[in-house]
């Protein structure tokens, strides 16, 4: 799934203005599993652009500027993009570029939220329509999410 998962359609076909969501991991497959698993979650209401940035060009571990900006680009819909990162050098990559200021469409977000468990809420939250900072907020609460 390294293209998009699910893709909001506005009226006549076009695209609806919902917040995109880029997941990002040192693993292609670990991103693309991810986003499978946050949309098919999200069951029939998996209306917001979801794609996985995962590894490197060359398939190897790591993260890519070069995968991230494609991926934040494909997702835009003009509601803003939300970026969750696995760890470590995901997050500096994405800090990165959002420091360079013109890479990433605008308004696209590095969210502080677990991966899996964000990449969830914030895909079900996004296709319900709701902003940027709802969608943040949702995928941040993950991490009170309790499982004793």
């Amino acid at each position: 799934m390294s293209a998009e998962t699910a893709a909001g359609k506005g009226p006549g076909g076009g695209p609806e203005a919902l917040v995109g969501i880029v997941l990002v991991s040192h693993g292609k497959a670990v991103a693309e599993s991810v986003a499978e698993l946050a949309v098919g979650l999200a069951g029939g209401n998996a209306k917001a652009p979801v794609t996985a940035a995962g590894g490197t060009p060359d398939g190897g571990l790591g993260t890519s500027a070069e995968l991230i900006t494609k991926a934040a680009r494909t997702v835009d819909r003009g509601a803003g993009v939300a970026v969750l990162v696995d760890l470590g050098s995901a997050v500096l990559t994405v800090k990165a570029l959002l420091a360079e200021g013109d890479e990433l469409p605008e308004g696209t977000r590095l969210v502080d939220a677990p991966f899996l468990e964000g990449a969830v809420a914030a895909v079900v939250t996004a296709s319900a329509g709701a902003d940027l900072d709802a969608v943040a907020s949702a995928a941040a609460e993950a991490y009170s999410y309790r499982k004793e």
